[in-house]
């Protein structure tokens, strides 16, 4: 429960200091005088986004700080996840600064906004005029369910398999999506692979057949010229070798006369061996060199098959054909394993399906032993503030079981009528502004008391009723009050009489500037206040005696 609350700076007030107590805590005043304003703080502290334009002084940051008890509510555990100090007595500190910024402190430990609001949920849940709406949304109306039913763990098991179950969803989804579109281009990346594959391309064998292509297109020539040099080295009139051999026998006469000629003599018969191989290489070339047209035939079909397949990829080598071929491999292996993954996503979704299916039966049957109690309790509270023939019912319709929402099988409705003899129908067509808002009061005060929350807010829930209606309303936000802190903004005699506690909210002036004031109202204050609400400005004696009577009743 939240103690104390300190505004600096906000809005239209300068400094207040409030400091609440336990139970039922009335706060009144004159439209305009402030009293939202505060309830806009006390959400800044709550997590709620801070706007620069609030700030009292522009020049000044904006300082809001809520005091907490919350040793009974089993906070240690979220504290200590979230690597905060626990105290029993908590601090939660909101600053604005003038350009804008805004820092956020929980025990002095700087926090986010996101872990800010999580924290504000499990303290204080306020309740604005406008949110009376709220009750309409069908998300509301399955929050209050689930509250009564109290399987928080179980929504957690279900949520955690939803959201894997979405996931691989939306995969198959795009699996399917991808062979589908691939389907479209696998029939030409094949033809390409087998082209490629058929082709038996070998990394250096484009070299090797274009020097044989060389060789096989001029074999008549290249036969011809090299027996002719077989035929200058060996044969002929006048054969080199032979020549040779008699210069050596020259040379050999002359050895005697000139040291420098057995040099000359050796060369010589090195030239003479040299040549008797050339002339044997030659002779052999000559004999293995034959004219095949078929084998040149053979050759030019597969250069041109390579260079055909090196244009139409715009390639160069038969390596880079290679790693196309191999890429192409790749990519149909991909598309293939794709298939294989969607088979496999399927047989997991459909497991998944089964666990959800289980865990959302469950829950489903917690919600509808829920509902029975929802529909007696909030029947019964009805009656209490003023509507006896109220009929509240809640329709729970399921849907098929493999057809999961993120909230499980369940499309809850809120069925009302007010009046006797008239079926319940959609709460949206059958509630008036103030059947409405006292219906939210029992439901938000149930609510409340199920989720052990230690604080509910109630900004001017009392819209649309008076008289009689208003002292049941009263009665039942006293009641709320023996189990938790109740805060009420109220503009109703019959309501503002059954607090504990009376915070008066004005306007004053102070150096030419309007801000806004709080101060607690004793007994004689209360009464005319009180006074003023049933009559208006400076109220006569009946009013006083009307609210001294108001007071004594509780």
């Amino acid at each position: 429960m939240i103690y104390r609350l300190s505004i600096k700076n906000y809005a239209i007030i300068d400094q207040l200091d409030i400091s609440f107590s336990d139970n039922l805590t009335i706060i009144t005043g004159e439209t305009g005088a402030g009293k939202s304003i505060i309830l806009g703080a006390l959400g800044l502290i709550l997590g709620e986004r801070a706007d620069t334009k609030a700030l009292f002084r522009q020049e000044e940051k904006c300082v809001i700080e809520g005091s907490f008890k919350i040793g009974k509510y089993e906070l240690k555990e979220f504290f200590r996840e979230n690597d905060i100090d626990y105290d029993p007595n908590t601090i939660i500190r909101r600053e604005i600064t003038t350009d804008g910024r805004s820092r956020a402190f929980v025990n002095d430990t700087p926090v986010n906004l996101t872990l800010l609001r999580e924290l504000g949920e499990k303290l204080i849940d306020i309740h604005s005029q406008h949110q009376t709406l709220q009750i309409n949304s069908a998300a509301f109306q399955l929050f209050v369910v689930d509250g009564f039913a109290q399987h928080a763990e179980l929504l957690l098991e279900y949520k955690q398999k939803f959201k894997q179950y979405r996931k691989l969803k939306v995969k198959l989804e795009e699996f399917i999506e991808q062979s589908n579109s691939g389907k479209a281009e696998t029939d030409y990346i094949q033809f390409q692979y087998n082209e490629l594959e058929s082709a038996k391309l070998i990394d250096d064998e484009q070299h090797d057949l274009e020097q044989e292509q060389q060789t096989l297109s001029h074999a008549e020539e290249i036969k011809r010229n090299l027996n002719h040099a077989h035929y200058l080295l060996n044969e002929g009139e006048a054969p080199i070798i032979v020549q040779l051999k008699e210069a050596i026998s020259v040379v050999a006469s002359l050895e005697k006369l000139n040291d420098q000629l057995n040099a000359i003599g050796e060369r010589l018969k090195s030239a003479q061996i040299e040549l008797k191989d050339l002339s044997g290489e030659v002779e052999q070339l000559a004999e293995n060199t034959i004219v095949n047209p078929s084998r040149l035939t053979e050759v030019n079909e597969r250069l041109d098959l390579i260079y055909r397949l090196q244009q139409k990829h715009r390639l160069g080598s038969i390596p880079e054909l290679i790693a196309l071929m191999n890429e192409l491999g790749t990519k149909l292996n991909l598309f293939n394993n794709l298939d294989e993954e969607i088979e496999q996503l399927k047989i997991q979704i459909g497991q998944l399906a089964k666990e959800l299916s289980v865990v959302a039966v469950n829950i489903s049957k917690n919600r509808n032993k829920a509902i029975d109690e929802v529909e007696k309790e909030v029947t019964f509270l009805l009656k209490e503030v003023g509507m006896p023939n109220a009929v509240f019912k809640i329709d729970n319709t399921l849907l098929p079981e493999d057809q999961f929402t993120q909230t499980g099988i369940d499309q809850i409705r809120f069925l009302f009528s007010a009046n006797q003899g008239y079926q319940p129908i959609d709460l949206s067509k059958a509630a008036s502004g103030g059947e409405l808002s006292r219906l939210m009061l029992a439901i938000k005060g149930l609510s409340a008391q199920y989720s052990a929350l230690p604080t509910i807010v109630f900004d001017e829930i009392d819209t649309g009723v008076s008289g009689e209606v208003a002292r049941k309303v009263g009665n039942v936000m006293h009641k709320y009050a023996e189990n938790m802190q109740v805060i009420t903004i109220t503009h109703l005699p019959q309501i503002a009489s059954k607090g504990q506690t009376h915070f008066f909210v004005y306007k004053e002036n102070k150096n030419g500037q309007t801000s806004t004031g709080v101060r607690k109202l004793n007994e004689d204050e209360r009464v005319r206040e009180i006074a003023t609400m049933l009559s208006g400005e400076n109220p006569g004696e009946n009013a006083i005696l009307n609210a001294k009577e108001l007071l004594l009743t509780n």
